[in-house]
Parts: structure tokens; sequence; C-alpha cells
């Protein structure tokens, strides 16, 4: 029965051809998480993935604690960069292993990533940088200088550089000593400007002389550092040594922003408290990482992140992931 006009309302439910005062959207309900049943994903090795296989999918565990880990590497080492990082690959002391961490960082991040990651090998005594790849060009950053005005699209660029299957490229260094002294801090810097028009990720594997022309505009123009120290106790002490020069020379700020990697160069550490090294490093550094005794690493040759060990290949990953941690401060920090 229709209510008279002076009737009250009726508080009841509302009929659908009611009209409401606020528009319900209701598109969440059909939305991919409602609708959708949520699986596990399934395992991608070992045991795991030998069960899902030989019971048709019917039997998922889900991944392994391992599996798991390094999805939550990989996601840290994909997050968001805005413009070019750039990394200083720094050791007073040779034979560390600094070139060889330098090519395994950018192969992890290049192979990880989708934006374009390059190495420049700012050595001026004769930079092995470029053999950790296979060479596809016999140009170097002096050709790149040479024809900078003339460098207008990627396309361009890559008939300077070298690229591996991981799709890191390398600036190779002046093989010619008498050349490559002259390679200034003017010119690092004009490198730099070229590189950062087609590159997200710098990373230069500096020489063992701080006192380098160069290494004012590598320091100046880093937004982190990766100081490399192997395990023994002279690499230790030269570490910390490259740590207090960086401090007496302005720059204590970069210093707490890098990060220190303790490279096991050889199969054993002997009689070395790594752990004491370690945290002498922690209280000066971000963070620091463990890179272990590789066999393929120890070969010197072109590095094939497939021929790693498992204990190298996550090591690799902790790395490129706590270096890729520092990505979300790297405009507040360029504008310094």
């Amino acid at each position: 029965m229709i209510g008279r006009p002076d009737e009250p309302a009726s508080s009841g439910p509302s009929r659908p051809n009611q009209v409401r005062d606020q528009p319900v959207d209701s598109s969440h309900d059909l939305s991919s998480e409602q609708l959708l049943r949520q699986t596990r994903k399934a395992p991608r090795s070992g045991w795991r993935r030998a069960l899902f296989v030989a019971s048709g999918g019917s039997v998922n565990l889900g991944e392994s604690a391992a599996e798991l880990k390094r999805a939550e590497l990989t996601a840290r080492i994909n997050q968001p960069l805005n413009g070019c990082y750039k990394i200083a690959m720094l050791s007073l002391k040779g034979g560390v292993g600094k070139t060889t961490i330098t090519a395994t960082l950018g192969s992890t991040l290049a192979s990880l990533r989708g934006d374009r990651v390059v190495g420049v090998d700012a050595n001026p005594d004769r930079g092995t940088l470029a053999q950790k790849i296979p060479l596809e060009t016999s140009a170097t950053v002096r050709h790149l200088l040479r024809d900078a005005d003339r460098i207008h699209r990627y396309s361009d660029i890559r008939a300077y550089t070298s690229q591996s299957s991981s799709r890191l490229e390398i600036l190779a260094s002046e093989q010619d000593p008498a050349v490559s002294e002259a390679y200034s801090e003017a010119d690092y810097r004009r490198t730099v400007n070229v590189l950062e028009r087609f590159y997200n990720i710098v990373l230069t594997d500096c020489g063992t002389g701080l006192m380098h022309s160069a290494m004012k505009g590598v320091l100046d123009l880093a937004h982190s550092l990766v100081i490399v120290s192997s395990s023994s106790i002279d690499g230790a002490r030269s570490a910390s040594a490259t740590l207090d020069w960086l401090d007496a020379h302005g720059y204590r700020e970069l210093v707490s922003r890098s990060v220190a990697v303790i490279n096991s160069v050889r199969p054993t550490a002997g009689k070395v408290d790594l752990e004491r090294v370690a945290t002498h490093f922690a209280a000066r550094c971000r963070s620091v990482c463990w890179m272990p005794f590789d066999e393929h690493l120890e070969e010197g040759g072109e590095i094939d992140l497939d021929r790693l060990g498992h204990g190298a290949r996550l090591a690799a990953l902790e790395l490129a992931a706590t270096v890729a941690d520092d990505f979300p401060h790297a405009v507040t920090w360029a504008s310094r």
C-alpha cells in the first residue's frame, strides 16, 4: 500500500531502484585478487621442483626458503631509480679483486634490471676491466671523448662499448700508459656527461692511486662507493687507509654511504678474524658484504654469472641488493 504524503519515510532496506545519497564503487569486488584463487608459486629447483613435475603439478609445496631469499634480493635490486646513479669502486691495494668485483656487481645489476648499466675503466695503469667481458670493439674512452660531439643516440655510443651476455657494457681505458696518464678530472667529467644521457648506472673502476688527476672528479660525482678489501691483514689495513684518506679530504659523508666488500681471493682466510674485520668496517660504512672464494672468479678471465658457485652467486645478489638499497636516496644526494 502506498503511504500518504505526510507519512514518514520507511526506515527499512532501500529498494533496488532507489537512488542512494552516495554512489558505492564495488569494482574492487571484481578485482583479480578477489576472483582468482591465490596459489603458491611453483618451485623452480631442487626436490620440490622434481616433486611438482612428477605429480603433474598437483603437489605444489611452494618455493623453498632459498628461492624466497633470491626473490627478495631480486626485488631489492629492481628498486626504481631516477636519473643516473654513479658508483666508484675503490681500493688502495692491488690484487684484492676490485676489478673482478666491479664486473661481477655490474653483471648482476645488468642481468636483473631492465635499464642500462655501464662500467668505466678509469685505471691509468693498463686497466683490465674490459677483459672481464667479450671484446666487441677496440675503441677506448679516448675515442669516446674525441667523438663526443657526434654521439646523439644510444646506437651511437654502442660503437665504443663492449657488451656481455649479462647486458653489462664496458668502456675500456686507454692501454698506452703515456696517453692514459693524461686522463684528467675534466676528461672524466666529460665522459660521465656523455654516459649519463644513455645509462642508468655507471660503475667506475678506479686505480689504486687516490691522487690520480681524475680521482677528484670520480669522487665528486659518485653517489656511493664500494670499498674492496681482501680477507688478509694488509688488505684490510689498506681498505681502512682508503677510508681514512677520504675522511681527511672532505668525503666523510660519502664514506658513510659506502659499502665495504671483504673479498676472499684465496681458498682459505687463515687465522684472520674476519668477524672483527667486518665489525671495523661496519662502524664506518653503510654496510659490509662478503664475497667467498670462487674458482671461476679466481681464473681472472671473463665473468660468466652462470659459472659462479652457489655461494658466490648468492653473495653477488646480496652485494647488488645492498648497493640498490641506496637508489631511493639518489636524487637527494645528487643535489649536494
